[in-house]
């Protein structure tokens, strides 16, 4: 039977088709890259160039600080805690490729060492000159109770000599002890770090009470307990107690003091002072709360304050607030000391000026 020509026509062209599109599909899969999907499309638009340049390149101020770090030099050290005498014994071994701080490519290098808990009791090395491989070969020795190991930190920071200026810290070595197994000697190497913020040293933290009665107008401050205070004797311990004031508008109103507690970082009072402010001026009232070091010989010296008020801020300011939404009700909480001088400017305290109020 003959086939027609239409027939032999479609025949043609389907297999033309087929033929185009299977060149058009192994075009594709080997020549063309695959589009993103829509989501991606989002994703990556709403990814600044900056953005995308940081995920594949390094901040050149993370590479300029890891060259800086790698500068510095390592320090070798040794550590030994005598449990008996309750004494920590430091080792400044040597030090080696020091970062050069002079023009002539040398350094003067010291070292000082120190502990976070007590920060007035420091001791040096002495000075190598012109070197940046020193070899000190010196110890120390620190008193520290076993109980306040743990929450010491061990610094030592090494410095270049300067005669006529400032001396430049090169860098230095934090150690929590804490985190430090002192049951054996230990000797060890550890890089020098760019030297941290001068801390604000540590003066210690005081629990106690309030509780406001508005009808009754009685305001009570229960002084209950004191931990970690600073070291204000020379032998490693104080000798606190706590002295209440009351500020009416920035004026000295009323005092009251607690009992000396010998010997000791970690008081425990539990005193109680009951003052009469009257519920018209309880907005105009801040109680000062100082923790002082007695002395038989000389003046008795702040260790650290703090005070509560309207015109307080943070834990203070919270402390007080409570108080007052809460009245009857005593209400505990612990408190970090402050330096004495910062709270007293805090204050503003007029003085030379008296008060036609009186104590009770």
């Amino acid at each position: 039977v003959p086939v027609p020509k239409w027939a032999l026509i479609t025949v043609a062209v389907a297999g033309a088709i087929l033929v185009l599109l299977f060149l058009i599909c192994i075009v594709k899969c080997c020549c063309s890259k695959k589009k993103p999907t829509k989501k991606e499309r989002i994703g990556l638009c709403a990814v600044s160039n900056s953005t995308m340049t940081s995920l594949v390149q390094p901040e050149m101020e993370d590479l300029e600080r890891e060259v800086e770090q790698k500068r510095r030099g390592k320090l070798q050290y040794s550590l030994e805690y005598n449990f008996r005498k309750q004494e920590l014994n430091i080792g400044v071994k040597q030090a080696v490729e020091l970062k050069a701080m002079d023009s002539g490519g040398t350094s003067d290098p010291y070292v000082i060492v120190y502990l976070t808990s007590d920060m007035k009791k420091r001791y040096e090395t002495k000075v190598y000159r012109k070197t940046l491989n020193p070899i000190f070969n010196e110890s120390f020795t620190f008193q520290v109770p076993q109980a306040e190991v743990s929450e010491s930190t061990l610094v030592m920071q090494v410095y270049d000599f300067n005669r006529f200026a400032k001396h430049d810290i090169i860098g230095e070595v934090r150690l929590p002890l804490a985190n430090v197994k002192l049951q054996h000697v230990i000797e060890q190497w550890s890089d020098l770090a760019v030297a941290s913020k001068v801390e604000e040293e540590h003066l210690g933290e005081i629990c106690f009470s309030l509780r406001y009665v508005p009808s009754t107008g009685k305001l009570t401050v229960l002084i209950l307990e004191a931990k970690q205070l600073k070291r204000m004797d020379s032998h490693g311990l104080s000798d606190p107690f706590v002295k209440v004031h009351l500020i009416l508008n920035r004026k000295k109103w009323k005092k009251k003091k607690t009992s000396v507690k010998k010997n000791t970082l970690t008081p425990y009072f539990n005193e109680v002072f009951v003052f009469e402010v009257p519920f018209s001026q309880i907005q105009h009232v801040d109680v000062v709360i100082s923790v002082w070091d007695h002395d038989k010989v000389t003046k008795n010296e702040p260790i650290g304050k703090l005070f509560l008020g309207c015109r307080a801020t943070g834990n203070q300011l919270r402390h007080w607030s409570d108080m007052l939404s809460n009245p009857r009700r005593p209400l505990a909480q612990w408190h970090i000391l402050q330096p004495p001088e910062v709270v007293d400017k805090a204050l503003g305290l007029k003085s030379h000026l008296k008060l036609p109020l009186h104590s009770r």
